[in-house]
């Protein structure tokens, strides 16, 4: 199995590292998605370099999508190739994670119409706005989509990723 983590600058350290290890630690392969091959920063300034560009992936090669926040989010929702990706994930039926503010990604992808979701505080508007059943919950289970709020939400959020990859 092969989970993109999607990343740009300024995406948040915990939420795409813990998962990352997570998955490997579950003979499950995470691949570090990237708008461009070149390194990224967190918000604390960890670097990362992604495994691969995200033009160069279409959804049949992947099992899932991941996408951690900070403020990646907002600059990868402004990709065509990230929405579609999102969008062809989804519908295919294939995991859909997002945590914090990833769920701005979703917006964009137009795939929170009459969906169940949660999310940071902040964009619990947008998510809303986007048709989405906002829950103020750790974690949110909604058939293939799964998502939470922010850092403290890690172990239910990796618990539900890896209960549905190997359920």
């Amino acid at each position: 199995m092969t989970i993109a983590v999607l990343v740009h600058e300024q995406y948040q350290t915990l939420e795409a590292w813990v998962p990352y290890f997570r998955l490997r630690e579950a003979g499950i392969r995470p691949l570090f998605l990237g708008t461009a091959h070149r390194e990224v920063r967190s918000k604390t300034g960890y670097p990362l370099r992604p495994d691969k560009v995200i033009k160069a992936i279409r959804a049949e090669q992947l099992d899932g999508v991941l996408i951690p926040g900070g403020y990646a989010p907002d600059h990868l929702r402004r990709y065509a190739e990230v929405r579609r990706l999102v969008r062809d994930m989804d519908q295919a039926g294939k995991l859909v994670a997002a945590i914090c503010h990833g769920g701005w990604v979703l917006v964009s992808a137009g795939i929170l119409s009459g969906r169940k979701v949660t999310g940071f505080r902040s964009i619990q508007d947008d998510l809303v706005n986007a048709g989405a059943v906002y829950r103020d919950e750790e974690v949110v289970v909604d058939r293939n989509l799964i998502t939470s709020r922010h850092p403290g939400d890690l172990p239910a959020f990796c618990r539900e990723i890896l209960g549905f990859l190997q359920g």
